[in-house]
């Protein structure tokens, strides 16, 4: 285990046209040993240049990355201790299971004894020894992405970095895999830092989540903290589903928001219209208009069926409309 620290981390590119577009701004924080810290935002806010630049395959502009204490900004990716997972398994597809989770081992001169017990032990962790003796191209999408997996943990790495592996799986093996990880996280108990685009499974997975949004660090925090308590109104709108409703013509001044299961159907004496119903089982998104603003309230069991209802609100939260930096002070929250 090993814990990695970016400090005051800058990314830019140079164009002899456009001058320089900055990629990552002033980017600080930690992340603890042994932790699962998830890198989340929306495409191009800079989380897998973040990555690429702790394991080596980009230069830092300015700024320190340090590992287990020891900064690695000149160190060659191979002398950074990293284990690297990507959306692409990259697989060899003339070798075995077995012989592509051993390749490192492999190179790196270990005895075949050991080679071999160090893959089975992986293996079994990712249920894969009835697999060993396939290719590639007998293997499903989940599977393939699991021998990648094993590939890394036979190197015993310091840190783990996952860069959006499951976004080639349809929704089911997305979300068994996400469990599968989640167990052998606390199996290895090996820092990990992965990133991805779904907030969903970034709530899911991550012991912290650090929100990025045009190569600036937003917020950092707990799932929980980032759902309960965002500092700031993109944070609010990107955690949480559905996304949290911003009304701007609610109270003067402020920009208010709301999480559908705080919107009450059935209370209160505002009246909405009911446009759109999205039933998904135990539950129904039943989207609202009010006064010309669109708002989304999460009801358990059969949805309404009149076209206007009254409505309340729970808990809320305001925003500055020019900063977009929550207000706290003196607003219910």
């Amino acid at each position: 285990m090993a814990s990695v620290d970016f400090q005051n981390i800058v990314k830019s590119y140079s164009h002899p046209k456009n001058g320089d577009t900055v990629v990552l701004n002033d980017v600080s924080f930690s992340v603890e040993s042994g932790e699962f810290l998830v890198l989340v935002g929306p495409s191009g806010c800079g989380k897998s240049t973040l990555l690429k630049c702790l394991v080596g395959l980009q230069d830092l502009t300015d700024g320190t990355i340090r590992i287990a204490d020891k900064v690695v900004n000149n160190l060659s990716p191979k002398d950074r201790d990293i284990a690297l997972v990507f959306q692409s398994y990259a697989l060899y597809p003339h070798m075995t299971v077995e012989d592509n989770m051993g390749f490192a081992l492999k190179m790196a001169k270990r005895p075949k004894p050991e080679i071999k017990e160090t893959v089975m032990k992986a293996a079994k962790m990712l249920d894969l020894v009835e697999l060993l003796n396939r290719y590639p191209k007998e293997l499903s999408g989940g599977q393939r992405q699991r021998v990648a997996i094993g590939r890394s943990i036979v190197r015993r790495p310091k840190v783990f970095l996952f860069d959006e592996p499951l976004s080639n799986l349809d929704a089911k093996l997305r979300s068994q895999l996400r469990l599968e990880l989640k167990n052998l996280h606390k199996t290895l108990q090996t820092t990990m830092i992965y990133v991805t685009h779904d907030q969903v499974e970034a709530m899911t997975l991550a012991d912290r989540i650090a929100v990025l949004n045009k190569g600036k660090l937003q917020q950092l925090g707990t799932p929980d903290q980032l759902f309960y308590d965002p500092d700031n109104q993109f944070v609010a709108g990107f955690i949480g589903s559905p996304s949290m409703c911003f009304l701007e013509n609610w109270e003067d001044g402020v920009i208010v928001g709301v999480r559908p299961n705080d919107v009450v159907l059935g209370t209160g004496e505002q009246k909405a219209t009911v446009r759109a119903v999205e039933r998904l089982g135990f539950e129904s998104l039943v989207y609202l208009e009010y006064q010309g603003e669109a708002i989304t309230a999460r009801v358990e069991g059969a949805p309404p069926t009149d076209a206007e209802v009254s409505f309340s609100f729970g808990r809320v939260y305001h925003f500055n409309p020019e900063t977009g930096t929550r207000i706290r002070e003196g607003r219910p929250t």
